[in-house]
């Protein structure tokens, strides 16, 4: 039996999009952010063309996730593109002083233009922007230093577009997370699914759980699993060994089983793991 593709593309997003479309031409520096565990496949193929000429800041959240030899491939792959990233540990407060900075310098461009025709400065637009869940509300709290924006470890959060001022030089639109309106890459959507970067009601929890070991492998980093579950994945399938799993521990239960892996991953109990590396390395 085949599984049906992950597809997620709920009337609350769909209706943001469109409310964003408007606001963006009001806006003048895009703080685009990633997951960082998963970079690439929280790369929104629009973004591009929504940005035109504005101001880009590309944000890793999540750093703390990965490995320190996985962020030191990353910033090198990104510079060799002609791309400055910027990683943040948003829960904790980190990295959060050299976004604001950047923001800035790409909104002052836009302020040198005002006054070459004229016109006094203003502060600079900027709009938060990424996948449901990577953690942009938690950025805005911390750029803000206050809570003024829910932030929960949950797809879809955000649900409506409001500006908040940061300081004098800076005002923030909080938008929803964005998602294509069809996931045409299924690794990429298991990927999301995974990380927990799209809804629940998008996937199978089986699926998915069985998915990470197969990738944990490929990616030779399976011995978190054996070190956390005293089990070896080394000569089983992904779905083998969460059934195997499921017998060794919680009596058989195969979806209680799925759920504790995909938490222990998502809160990173299984250790630093990156999904993905930069092409070619």
């Amino acid at each position: 039996m085949t599984t049906p593709p992950i597809q997620w593309y709920p009337g609350h997003i769909a209706k943001a999009e469109k409310a964003l479309m408007e606001q963006l031409k009001r806006v003048d520096v895009v703080l685009e952010v990633r997951d960082a565990r998963i970079p690439l496949s929280t790369e929104h193929p629009q973004v591009q063309q929504w940005l035109g000429t504005k101001g880009r800041v590309l944000v890793m959240n999540r750093i703390d996730m990965i490995p320190a030899q996985a962020r030191q491939q990353w910033i090198e792959w990104f510079r060799s593109q002609g791309e400055e990233p910027y990683f943040t540990d948003a829960q904790h407060g980190k990295g959060i002083e050299t976004v604001l900075q950047a923001a800035q310098i790409a909104g002052t461009q836009m302020n040198q233009r005002r006054r070459d025709r004229g016109m006094l400065p203003r502060p600079v637009r900027a709009v938060v922007i990424g996948f449901p869940n990577v953690g942009k509300s938690a950025l805005i709290n911390r750029l803000l230093n206050r809570r003024v924006v829910d932030s929960a470890r949950r797809a879809g959060i955000t649900k409506q577009l409001r500006w908040v001022r940061i300081s004098d030089q800076i005002e923030l639109l909080d938008a929803p997370g964005v998602l294509p309106s069809r996931l045409t890459d299924q690794d990429a959507a298991l990927k999301l699914a995974i990380c927990d970067d799209i809804g629940e009601a998008a996937y199978d929890n089986q699926r998915v759980a069985a998915s990470l070991v197969d990738l944990l492998k490929d990616l030779e980093v399976e011995s978190a699993l054996r070190s956390r579950y005293s089990l070896d994945a080394q000569s089983l399938t992904g779905e083998s060994y969460l059934h195997e799993l499921a017998t060794h521990r919680h009596q058989g239960d195969v979806e209680r089983t799925a759920r504790q892996l995909l938490n222990d991953f998502r809160t990173g109990v299984l250790g630093a793991i990156a999904l993905e590396h930069p092409p070619g390395s």
